[in-house]
């Protein structure tokens, strides 16, 4: 049976008169089950209920989470007053209670309504204090916005650079990048384009391409942002295309990226200087990134590509060319492979030959195959 009608036969099975602890519970779960399914007006009315029985009970504790689970209904439905005055109440009782972690959590809310900065410092108190070190994090980001917001660069860097290490400690990558980007932008905005580089570097580490495709996506435009700040236009130019070759771009990245590209002169062949520019043992992530992208771009963009790497890429840099092919998926591989044969001249088939000698043999043969030398 479905989890929202096993609740309403459970509200059926417990009435109010008789059974009001058990009906205040289910109502409580039905609203969080009602909300999470977008049916805001029934959720509002069930947690509103849930409230009521939990008071009348003297179960303040159950109260308060009811209260706090109301207010982000009233938050979604766009209600932010008594949204507010929902999460205050809760994290007063929670305070009475002594149960700190969701004090944290109610403060944590009501700082995102009423995006005073006192109610973000209060709930990482709270969640430091509770060893609650990813809702730390969270705090310390959404304080860090404010502080910028508020004119004070310096301390928002200070704040968010704390969030980071806070979300490093939890282990919790999603948050390392969404403080990180956050780091960024707050660098890109006092024009340091190093730092901020740094910063959306680790945001788009910390958000692979295969699991968070959108925040991935809006990392990369925005360190192609921070690169044409510091006048780099080639790494400017590969982060803002690798952006805009993620499946399924969000709009606003997208045109972010576009903008950028028609601000930077064009260009071909960026990886190749890109890679000739960093250790030999930073060359294979970079052109990994790269080869990702030619491998879902359209043929006559990828062909482009080609030709620009076959006509200047060094001998030097055949084997991470070779060592990114075979990481690709085997479509991917034979789409690259195709069009690196087919614009390949006897500089370049060279270079090949004498990188793919250093592979173990079962990745020789398949580039042996590949590039048609058997």
């Amino acid at each position: 049976m479905d989890p929202i009608a096993e609740l309403e036969v459970s509200l059926e099975r417990y009435p109010v008169d008789g059974y009001p602890v058990q009906h205040a519970t289910a109502s409580f779960h039905l609203g969080a089950l009602l909300a999470d399914a977008g049916r805001v007006e029934e959720a509002r009315a069930r947690l509103a209920r849930a409230v009521e029985l939990f008071g009348s009970a003297g179960l303040a504790v159950e109260r308060a989470k009811a209260l706090n689970a109301l207010g982000a209904v009233l938050r979604l439905a766009g209600d932010e007053r008594p949204a507010g005055e929902a999460f205050a109440e809760a994290a007063a009782a929670f305070r009475a209670a002594g149960s700190v972690a969701d004090e944290g959590a109610a403060l944590h809310n009501l700082g995102l309504v009423t995006r005073d900065p006192d109610a973000f410092r209060r709930a990482r108190a709270r969640f430091a204090k509770s060893g609650e070190r990813r809702a730390e994090s969270a705090a310390a980001r959404e304080l860090g916005a404010l502080l910028l917001a508020e004119g004070k660069p310096d301390d928002a860097i200070e704040m968010l650079a704390e969030a980071v290490a806070l979300a490093t400690r939890a282990g919790d990558l999603a948050a390392v990048g969404a403080a990180a980007n956050a780091l960024g932008l707050v660098h890109l905005a006092a024009r340091r384009p190093g730092a901020a580089v740094a910063a959306f570097r680790d945001a788009v580490g910390a958000h692979p391409r295969s699991v968070r495709p959108a925040e991935h996506a809006m990392a990369k435009a925005n360190l192609a942002l921070a690169h044409e700040l510091g006048g780099d236009a080639r790494r400017a130019r590969l982060a803002a295309r690798q952006a805009l070759a993620v499946p399924g771009v969000p709009a606003p990245v997208r045109d972010q990226a576009d903008a950028m590209l028609a601000r930077v002169p064009d260009g071909r062949g960026d990886v190749v200087a890109v890679s000739l520019d960093e250790p030999e043992d930073a060359r294979l992530a970079i052109v990994r990134e790269e080869l990702v992208r030619w491998a879902e771009v359209g043929p006559a963009e990828r062909r482009c590509e080609c030709d620009a790497w076959v006509k200047s890429a060094p001998s030097e840099l055949a084997e991470p060319l070779l060592g990114a092919l075979l990481e690709l998926p085997p479509v991917e591989f034979e789409r690259v492979t195709a069009d690196l044969v087919a614009a390949a001249d006897e500089r370049f088939r060279t270079a090949v030959s004498s990188a793919s000698a250093r592979f173990p043999p079962p990745q020789l043969l398949r580039l042996e195959r590949a590039f048609r030398w058997s």
